[in-house]
């Protein structure tokens, strides 16, 4: 039963600052290891495809116990539910850190999974329940700073670990980090009054077939959007059985939820316009975040030719507007519409990956970096005021089943975003190509041109004739390359760009919300 006992009184800004710590860690290890895999690869004898098993495993744990923390908060009291899930996410790093070989670190990374999953849904109903309406949106801005911060400056950190340290320190910082949460959270949450608990004691049954359903549909999803299209999407078998599971396990699990009682997941929350429209836009977050954070290092990287650390330094000042932006936003939610705010954010977003879409190989690092940081400057705008808009009429003890399920929508946006993102420039590099190779044929005066020219440089540098002129046609194959993957990272740049562009209007058909307002349950 829930203890009735009076607890002392803590500054809520310190418990926002405890729940950020953790929430800040967890969001990192999605993107921290990222650049480390060919570390990983060469030290455990394992080929870099097998290792990205390391970041797939991860994410299919943190979807399948996602959705489910309002439900195991509701089962085991929150503050137990969320010191569990430190000690399991600190514990499982620490092994991560230790494991002598490839299967048995996917195996800790799965545990990892599993307990950093609930640590940002828990966090963040932790912070709907300890702030009052009209400082609430400053307390998800302080909570977004971890959140969004978190997956931008995570491949700048982990390359850094990486080259100066080894790979396993990426994991080992992380226990200080959760021992002093640990500690922390034991000194300064407690479970609000408002959280009606569960008892198998009092009847009440686990619905084990609920989760069990949920969790392989999430799964088999979670294995499509990451793995589709190094395996080529349909032409997989695993893809194939995978997608077929996920759609009968997750419609399925819809309309099995909607007849429980005490359901896993509560669908009905969805009856507010506001919260749906918000889980809409915030798939589409996750959706252009993880998907141009995905591109835009290989873009410099590959096609510009920028280190790890130079390109992280393009992305870095992203980070710092996001962070400057932050106490900005929580002060404009007091005084403006939620909406126009949310419409300024995608406005922004849309801008910057318009800006990237124009690129062109002769683009220089300042041009990258301010495109880059437009866009972070949306991103600001967004995750707050999507949030606060969210929760404005879901009551207290609902909050952690709707975190759960807010979080879950972004993350799935994210490996859908990355999943889409590369999709799309594999076959857009190929459709260019085949265009572009239309025009090396030995009638064209600009081809023939530019192999004389080639040839010509080539043998003034000691060639002979005939090698120089193999080598020219090699370097005008290399340049169309080029070319063709340029304008393809260009297409899907406009893609994601367009998207927040179209989403606009859609803004405005959630309800007029303030941050500094009581919720108006009257339509």
């Amino acid at each position: 039963m829930h203890s009735k006992t009076p607890h002392r009184v803590i500054n809520p800004w310190l418990i926002a600052m405890v729940v950020m710590l953790a929430t800040f860690m967890e969001v990192l290890d999605t993107s921290v290891a990222n650049v480390a895999l060919p570390h990983i690869a060469g030290n455990l004898s394992a080929t870099v495809d097998e290792t990205t098993w390391v970041l797939t495993s991860y994410l299919v744990a943190n979807a399948v116990v996602l959705p489910l923390s309002g439900y195991l908060s509701a089962l085991f009291g929150r503050k137990r539910f969320y010191m569990t899930c430190v000690v399991l996410f600190t514990f499982s790093s620490m092994l991560c850190g230790l494991a002598p070989s490839l299967p048995w670190l996917i195996c800790f990374r799965v545990m990892q999974g599993l307990g950093g999953g609930a640590l940002q849904p828990t966090s963040q109903a932790i912070l709907v329940e300890t702030f009052p309406h009209e400082k609430r949106g400053a307390a998800m801005a302080l909570y977004g700073m971890g959140v969004v911060f978190a997956p931008i400056i995570g491949p700048v950190m982990g390359g850094w670990i990486t080259d100066n340290f080894s790979w396993h320190w990426i994991f080992l910082i992380n226990i200080p980090v959760g021992m002093l949460s640990l500690a922390l959270t034991y000194r300064m949450v407690f479970d609000p009054p408002s959280l009606k608990r569960v008892s198998v004691k009092e009847g009440f049954q686990v619905d084990y077939l609920g989760i069990g359903i949920l969790t392989l549909g999430l799964a088999a999803l979670e294995i499509v959007l990451d793995e589709g299209q190094r395996r080529d999407w349909l032409g997989s078998n695993l893809i194939i059985v995978c997608g077929l599971v996920a759609v009968a396990c997750l419609v399925g699990v819809v309309f099995y939820l909607l007849k429980k009682d005490h359901p896993i997941i509560d669908l009905r929350l969805l009856k507010d316009r506001n919260f749906a429209m918000a889980t809409v836009m915030l798939f589409v977050l996750g959706f252009v975040l993880y998907g141009s954070l995905a591109l835009l290092p290989i873009f410099l990287q590959t096609l510009l030719g920028y280190t790890a650390s130079l390109s992280g330094w393009v992305l870095s000042p992203g980070g710092v507007v996001v962070l400057a932006s932050m106490p900005v936003v929580a002060l404009l939610l007091r005084r403006f519409d939620t909406r126009f705010l949310i419409a300024w954010g995608f406005l922004f977003v849309g801008l910057g990956l318009m800006w990237m879409a124009g690129f062109n190989l002769d683009v220089d690092f300042r041009t990258a970096m301010l495109a880059r940081m437009v866009q972070s400057f949306g991103f600001a705008f967004l995750f707050v005021p999507m949030n606060v808009t969210a929760f404005q009429h879901v009551p207290h003890e609902k909050s952690s089943y709707a975190s759960g399920m807010l979080n879950l929508v972004r993350n799935i946006g994210g490996s859908a975003g990355i999943a889409m993102a590369t999709t799309l420039l594999a076959r857009r590099a190929q459709s260019h190509q085949a265009n572009l190779v239309a025009n090396l044929h030995p009638a064209s005066l600009q081809y023939q041109g530019f192999l004389a020219r080639a040839a010509q440089l080539l043998v003034l540098r000691g060639a002979s004739a005939p090698d120089a002129a193999r080598q020219a046609q090699g370097m005008a194959y290399a340049t169309l390359i080029r070319q063709s993957t340029m304008m393809a990272f260009a297409d899907t740049f406009y893609v994601m760009g367009a998207l927040c562009l179209v989403l606009l209007p859609l803004v405005f058909l959630m309800r007029k919300t303030h941050a500094g307002r009581a919720p108006v349950l009257a339509d």
